[in-house]
């Protein structure tokens, strides 16, 4: 067996048990985990450890419509480490209504293949 290099332990969130997995990289390059109670969690977990990534949810500034703002999601999971360079750049985006849930708001979200798409149905308040 090769030597370990590094470890780390987290906690799936997958099911409600919330295993502690432990997820080791050995000298060899191979990446092994224990202590999860299911395949999902030791995919999760392997996961996490490799490339964490989160589905982003926030607003979007609205011209004209009846709100001023319109909550907004990614439709993947984006990289951990670029949620907030997202967050810049959508900052700086202002959509028009009226905007369909569902629909498009930025299309691949500094190139990551991500798209933010609205949460809900937002009305003009221009008839």
């Amino acid at each position: 067996m090769s030597e370990i290099v590094d470890s780390k332990i987290i906690t799936c969130i997958g099911c409600p048990k919330g295993c502690q997995v432990k997820v080791s990289k050995f000298k060899n390059g191979n990446i092994e985990a224990e202590g999860y109670s299911c395949k999902h969690g030791k995919e999760y977990a392997i996961q996490e450890y490799i490339d964490p990534r989160r589905i982003l949810t926030t607003t979007i500034i609205v011209k004209n419509g009846i709100l001023p703002l319109i909550p907004v999601r990614s439709n993947q999971p984006l990289p951990k480490n670029k949620l907030f360079e997202c967050m810049k750049e959508i900052a700086n985006i202002k959509v028009p209504a009226p905007i369909k849930m569902g629909d498009v708001l930025i299309k691949n979200i500094l190139g990551l293949n991500v798209d933010i798409i609205a949460s809900r149905d937002l009305e003009s308040k221009i008839n």
